[in-house]
């Protein structure tokens, strides 16, 4: 099995951060980069994002799973099935003090990586001759990935 093939290690990640938050009872928060394949509630959604609270007091049937997250969840009163594909996660972090991981995300389960491991095909290795300064100017730069920020509101 090459790198490729293997399983991702972002549902890994997210159990083990919210095990951690609920260890130390903090609030565990995940921001989700919606799209037609995420469920919540559109009227939540600002910026093409939400933030939700998945602690055990603000959910129900809480499910972690490899492929999606699960949970009923009370929004304005109503109570509201959410489901979120794991690569639409962005984030999940201690509400108290902003400690978390954060992950790029994908337009496709099968477009997950390890974080600049797609990259890395690219890399010339060490043993190649750096180019001449006239064909530095002739490459052109890439440009400069975002990262996704958090933003607490109350």
């Amino acid at each position: 099995m090459n790198a490729l093939e293997s399983p991702s290690t972002r549902p890994y990640l997210i159990r083990a951060m919210y095990e951690w938050c609920t260890d130390h009872s903090f609030t565990p928060y995940v921001a989700v980069k919606v799209d037609g394949s995420v469920q919540v509630p559109r009227e939540f959604v600002q910026g093409g994002e939400i933030v939700l609270n998945i602690s055990f007091d603000a959910t129900s049937s809480l499910q972690l799973g490899n492929e999606f997250i699960e949970f009923k969840a009370r929004f304005g009163g109503k109570p509201r099935d959410i489901m979120v594909p794991i690569h639409r996660v962005m984030a999940i972090y201690a509400r108290e003090n902003g400690q978390g991981m954060s992950f790029p995300v994908t337009d496709s389960p099968l477009g997950q990586t390890v974080m600049g491991m797609d990259k890395l095909a690219s890399v010339p290795s060490s043993s190649a001759s750096s180019p001449t300064a006239s064909e530095q100017d002739d490459q052109p730069v890439p440009p400069t990935p975002t990262r996704p920020t958090l933003t607490r509101i109350k």
